[in-house]
């Protein structure tokens, strides 16, 4: 009997069809019903993955790929079964134009493909800097280190501290912000060589939720009701004579930095130490390019890629450069530094403003504004998305959307895949297969096919869709949604293209 593939699972796609695009029946649902019955057909519901595959929950428990928990990362095991399906040999090129903390990098590396790849998140290259030398590190130089630190506490009369930043103030107990600017200064001026230097940085960076009274949530951080942000918030409300915030994140016992960054540092050491007894080091590149994806892509040459994983940001309005604060504040980034980050990320939060008039400008500099007005093209004659977008703004005249960021979001997310879709047709070489994992979303009873609409843009710009891979498990709504509009399941998919 043949074995099941990821790309093989028999599938009941009835369950997984949408019925009713918007609520109420209060817009027209033409065009994304259209959509739905142009590519249901290719829907696979598949059991060889789940929201763990797709998510950082299995790599967490993964040597190397824990060493940054970064939840919007997929697992090393998705990669290892794509690059599989893909057929990408030894010395192949492939890319991922939305790095994060590498693993489609170095899950490539580990199987001899280079890679090359694209983030503008500062944790990123820290991250992949530390995992690519896994090969490097000597375990000698780093025992020492380790025993050292071990041995070291923060003089009780240091006075230096985290220098916090307005949305970070107050995330860390007082002695613990104290020991991070300790043991980070201790690190800068050991003598160590710069490789463990970084590797030291990152086990850092790592610790930073863990020791601190906040938890990522989304769209922001969660704050613990003993921080400085709470107490002093409700102190105020209840100087106005307003009921106290009702805060339920309790962290408990906080450790402190030097606890958990021995914990880290040896857990880091023993994958290094494993890996290098049990797996060979091949010849494989990295690279790593800081910088926008949309404003890399035009630089790069035709036809020069075998396969294209990735997971881009979600158009969920979640933002980044808030449930990262800690670590963007850590890695010396100003307010001013922040808000310039937020809006070069793909668009995916309310307060990213178009970026139209920059890609036109950027295009026209490169003298390929005949490339940029094709794209364009295909953007504005795509029928479902223009449905979207219209009764979206319906929705907001009848005061359904809370915040008028939510319309530009959405436009600006899908004209910009559509730029990077384009990019990765031209980067491709013949027969190439593209994986992007994303989620559908819904916004103010209006249900957006992101899975669909992106396969019809990308076969717009010449890609043949293969499949559609979606999940068992279903995605929910906000609670505020289905109490007003009632609940639409929706499918969480890896859509695959071909040129």
């Amino acid at each position: 009997m043949k074995e099941l593939t990821l790309f093989d699972m028999p599938c009941d796609i009835s369950n997984w069809q949408v019925d009713n695009f918007s609520a109420d029946n209060f817009g027209k649902q033409d065009a994304r019903i259209a959509l739905e019955n142009k590519y249901i057909s290719q829907i696979e519901i598949s059991e060889s993955f789940n929201r763990q595959s797709v998510s950082f929950q299995l790599s967490k428990n993964d040597c190397l790929h824990k060493w940054l928990k970064y939840k919007e990362g997929f697992s090393s095991s998705l990669v290892n079964s794509l690059l599989k399906e893909f057929n990408i040999s030894r010395n192949g090129l492939v890319m991922d134009p939305f790095m994060g903390s590498g693993t489609t990098a170095l899950v490539c590396q580990m199987n001899g493909i280079n890679s090359i790849g694209f983030d503008i998140l500062p944790m990123s290259k820290i991250a992949i800097e530390a995992k690519k030398n896994v090969f490097k590190y000597d375990i000698n130089e780093l025992s020492d280190m380790l025993s050292e630190l071990k041995k070291m506490e923060c003089p009780l009369g240091y006075n230096k501290s985290f220098d916090y930043l307005s949305i970070t103030d107050g995330a860390f107990p007082d002695a613990t912000a104290k020991e991070i600017a300790f043991y980070s200064d201790w690190n800068d001026k050991s003598h160590y060589s710069t490789e463990t230097k970084n590797l030291v940085k990152l086990c850092i960076l790592n610790s930073l939720e863990t020791i601190s009274y906040t938890a990522k949530d989304g769209q922001y951080l969660r704050w613990d009701y003993r921080s400085k942000k709470m107490v002093e918030a409700n102190e105020d409300r209840q100087n106005k004579g307003k009921r106290p915030i009702v805060v339920r994140l309790d962290k408990g016992i906080l450790p402190g930095l030097h606890e958990n960054l021995c914990k880290e540092l040896e857990g880091v050491i023993n994958d290094i130490k494993q890996i290098q007894k049990t797996l060979s080091q091949t010849n494989a590149q990295i690279d790593y390019k800081e910088g926008s994806v949309l404003y890399e892509l035009p630089k790069l040459d035709d036809n020069i890629l075998d396969g294209v994983i990735t997971s881009p940001p979600y158009c969920n309005r979640y933002d980044y450069t808030r449930t990262y604060a800690l670590e963007l504040n850590y890695l010396n980034l100003s307010k001013e530094d922040i808000t310039k980050l937020r809006q070069t990320l793909l668009s995916c939060t309310v307060e990213n403003k178009s970026k139209v008039e920059d890609l036109s400008a950027y295009y026209e500099k490169l003298q390929k504004h005949d490339f940029y007005d094709h794209v364009f093209n295909i953007i504005k004659s795509n029928a479902a998305l223009n449905e979207v977008k219209t009764w979206l703004h319906e929705r907001d005249k009848k005061g359904y959307i809370n915040n008028k960021g939510v319309l530009r979001m959405v436009d600006g997310y899908f004209t910009e895949l559509a730029f990077i879709f384009a990019e990765l047709y031209r980067l491709c070489k013949n027969g190439a297969k593209v994986a992007f994992v994303n989620d559908n979303v819904r916004y103010a009873g209006e249900v957006i096919p992101v899975d669909f609409i992106s396969t019809e843009l990308a076969e717009q710009i010449g890609f043949k869709s293969q499949k559609i891979i979606t999940l068992k498990q279903q995605k929910g709504n906000s609670s505020q949604q289905m109490k007003k509009f009632g609940r639409v399941p929706l499918r969480k998919s890896i859509t695959i293209w071909e040129k």
